[in-house]
């Protein structure tokens, strides 16, 4: 458990979320059969629901991993994943996490910590659960690292809306698609609801969300570029003197899960503006290393920025637009 001078040895644990049939088995057994992901110490597979596909004794012994199973929520606790920790010893840990469970709900040893995330969703099957049970499907994406849709055959023309639905609850998640030929390249270009050679352009409810998203992902595209869109205002604490945050409220699943989506934007008189104020907003879209990006972003430079009353329809609702594509 101790490594040099003390220290605890953290071990990696990689989570694999998804509703049955989602390709969640065969994706680790054709990861851990790969020679990049081969480890000399014991791996540790834990499975919380068994589908119709299963793991060969071969690939484990030959991959030196061993698998548990955890097939009751309430047995998947601290203490019992501390006692495979105590029995086995594990390099590292693989689970398989039942989609019917609440991920919110995945609590580790200390010793243990998450590498990475994956939600698997299978194409041909997303659109009802994300109609009736969009609350689990959001969990399951909201912590994730990657989206792997698969099985993405015949459904070309629906995918950039998966992709919008999924960028909304996630917007800094790899979200991959794949069909039976491979990966599936998936741009948002062709329905953006605004048009891209106006000046400015201008941003209704829902357009301003689609502009959040893909500028996000495709901020050259904006770059030099003015831009007028109604926005509340947000004053984060640790935002520089001369700078604020115009946004709006989405809501990707009810009206409890709200988040806020919004630029850093530039603006000399930004002091004179209160929280939560209604203003109109004309700026040029550049783009700028910020901390909280984590890199290279857009950053808004205020044109003009006037107030403005509350909009008909002040929370982008990516639960009605993206599904009705």
């Amino acid at each position: 458990m101790f490594g040099m001078k003390g220290k605890v040895t953290m071990k990696p644990v990689y989570i694999i979320n998804g509703f049955l049939d989602s390709g969640k088995t065969d994706f680790f057994r054709y990861t851990i059969a790969q020679p990049y992901f081969r480890s000399k110490g014991l791996t540790l597979l834990i499975v919380c629901e068994e589908g119709e596909n299963d793991y060969e004794e071969k690939l484990l012994k030959s991959t030196n991993t061993v698998k548990t199973v955890i097939d009751d929520e309430s047995d998947f606790t601290v203490a019992k994943l501390q006692s495979l920790e105590n029995k086995y010893n594990p390099e590292r840990v693989l689970i398989e996490f039942n989609g019917m469970w609440d991920p919110r709900a995945i609590h580790l040893p200390k010793t243990w910590n998450i590498e990475q995330q994956i939600t698997m969703i299978n194409c041909s099957t997303f659109e009802m659960y994300y109609t009736n049970m969009k609350s689990m499907l959001v969990e399951q994406i909201r912590k994730s690292d990657m989206i792997l849709f698969n099985r993405c055959d015949g459904f070309n023309e629906k995918l950039p809306a998966f992709k919008r639905n999924v960028k909304a609850v996630n917007q800094q998640a790899d979200i991959i698609f794949e069909d039976r030929n491979g990966e599936v390249d998936v741009t948002l270009d062709e329905d953006l609801p605004f048009d891209l050679k106006a000046d400015p352009i201008e941003l209704n409810n829902y357009g301003y969300g689609m502009f959040y998203l893909d500028a996000l992902e495709h901020t050259d595209r904006y770059e030099g570029k003015k831009v007028r869109f109604k926005a509340l205002v947000a004053k984060p604490k640790d935002l520089p003197k001369g700078r604020f945050v115009p946004g709006r409220l989405s809501m990707n699943c009810c009206a409890q899960d709200m988040q806020f989506l919004g630029f850093a934007c530039d603006y000399d008189k930004a002091d004179e503006l209160n929280e939560k104020d209604w203003v109109m907003v004309t700026a040029k879209v550049d783009k700028e290393f910020v901390k909280e990006y984590n890199g290279e972003g857009p950053v808004l430079k205020a044109v003009s920025v006037v107030p403005t009353s509350e909009p008909k329809n002040p929370v982008v609702d990516f639960t009605q637009a993206v599904m009705s594509d």
